[in-house]
């Protein structure tokens, strides 16, 4: 028991008004939703703007606050949609260096006034770390900007300790948005760069001769746009087709190379091999003699239309799920063999077939769909079942999106995710 004097009448977090709090914070701030309307500000914000509640609320940000018609230099617009995309696209906050961006001045069409601010926006995310709302601290920096430049620095009144320290921060701000913005170009292109790769590993020419087919690829949070998952889906002869997931542990640069070379091994054994288990069985050949493509785990499904029949082997993978047209799942559990490479000598891979009706559909995904941290799996897995059952005449590709929406946002981005809907 807590006996600290005024202990019992000291307040809890859930008793504090925190719309007092935001209206009395001395900072100005605003709050937007994820389209950029202003959904909120406080009375300092309202103060340092000259501006109104009513003439904000509802309003798009840049709307409310155009640029300067008669500055053509004037970048602030652009600077500060470029730092809300990134909130928006990492979900971090995201500091800006000093920037100017002028106002229109209240009462006065066509005239605008010179600021200078040095902003951070923070994101706010939902249950499902999706952002709800944009926070937005501002510190007006105008007046100090204007006297540093006439030469009129220090203000009266200021001590030198204090006139020292600012104008070194002013230096320093200076400099930080100059290395910031090299940052973030060479982010841009090291970005672009693994976009690119991502498209090439993830190449896959036979989709364009399917209607019946959707795939997903969703990176986790903490990595690059490339990782260890794929898919993959490779026609055969007699109109035939395979499809294969994989997951290399691990993620990044590192992984999705070993994932690439993964893929591609599999893709060349899958037309060379009558059955899913060989192919398999050489994928796992080649996965001892690479250094980080252990315990990688995959499915190798093949479908035969002629026959109705499914036949797949899986390597340590979450189970292939068969979607029938009235809600009705099965998982395709009869074999599953441990991830390659963890058994000490190689063995030959199991293999069973299924049989199937037209218009049922196969579900093939990785684990990051279904893995929640300190859920069982069997959890995500009935997650899973009552999605499709819900959606089972859904097309594929509206199927997928449901998929993605319900079932794999809830896993908060920690894992990877590949996914391949097709419709038999």
């Amino acid at each position: 028991m807590d006996r600290t004097p005024g202990a019992q009448s000291r307040p809890s977090m859930t008793d504090m008004d925190y719309a007092s709090i935001f209206e009395a914070t001395p900072n100005p701030c605003l709050v937007l939703a994820p389209d950029l309307v202003i959904v909120e500000v406080n009375r300092a914000f309202l103060k340092v703007t000259g501006r109104n509640r009513e003439e904000l609320l509802g309003r798009h940000l840049f709307n409310a606050f155009p640029g300067n018609p008669a500055d053509p230099e004037a970048d602030g617009v652009r600077n500060l949609s470029a730092s809300l995309e990134r909130v928006l696209e990492m979900r971090e906050p995201d500091t800006m260096a000093l920037q100017k961006y002028d106002i229109a001045v209240a009462g006065r069409p066509g005239v605008y006034e010179e600021r200078w601010w040095s902003p951070i926006s923070t994101p706010i995310l939902g249950p499902d770390r999706a952002v709800k709302w944009i926070l937005i601290r501002i510190e007006d920096v105008t007046s100090f900007v204007k006297a540093l430049a006439s030469g009129d620095w220090p203000l009266a009144g200021t001590s030198i300790e204090r006139k020292g320290l600012e104008a070194e921060l002013y230096a320093r701000a200076r400099e930080l948005h100059h290395l910031n913005q090299e940052l973030r170009e060479a982010h841009s292109r090291e970005h672009a760069v693994t976009v690119a790769l991502q498209k090439i590993m993830l190449m896959t020419p036979d989709f364009e001769h399917h209607d019946d087919v959707a795939v997903r690829y969703l990176p986790a949070d903490d990595s690059l746009t490339v990782s260890g998952d794929w898919y993959d889906l490779i026609d055969l002869p007699g109109g035939r087709v395979a499809l294969t997931v994989g997951d290399v542990v691990g993620h990044g640069l590192e992984a999705a190379a070993v994932m690439g070379m993964m893929r591609s091994v599999l893709n060349a054994a899958v037309r060379d091999s009558e059955r899913p288990a060989h192919a398999l069985e050489l994928l796992e050949l080649f996965a001892r003699s690479m250094e980080g493509a252990l315990n990688t785990t995959a499915i190798n499904a093949m479908v035969d239309p002629d026959n109705r029949l499914i036949t797949y082997s899986n390597a340590g993978h979450p189970p292939l799920v068969l979607v029938h047209a009235d809600g009705e799942c099965e998982l395709l559990d009869q074999v599953v063999d441990p991830p390659l490479g963890a058994r000490p000598q190689h063995v030959p891979a199991s293999q069973a077939g299924h049989s199937y009706i037209p218009g049922d559909t196969l579900v093939l995904y990785t684990d990051g769909l279904i893995e929640r941290r300190g859920e069982d799996i069997d959890a995500g897995l009935d997650r899973l079942i009552s999605t499709l059952r819900q959606h089972s005449t859904d097309n594929p590709e509206l199927l997928a999106d449901v998929l993605m929406s319900d079932v794999g946002a809830g896993g908060g981005g920690r894992d990877d995710i590949s996914l391949i809907v097709f419709r038999l």
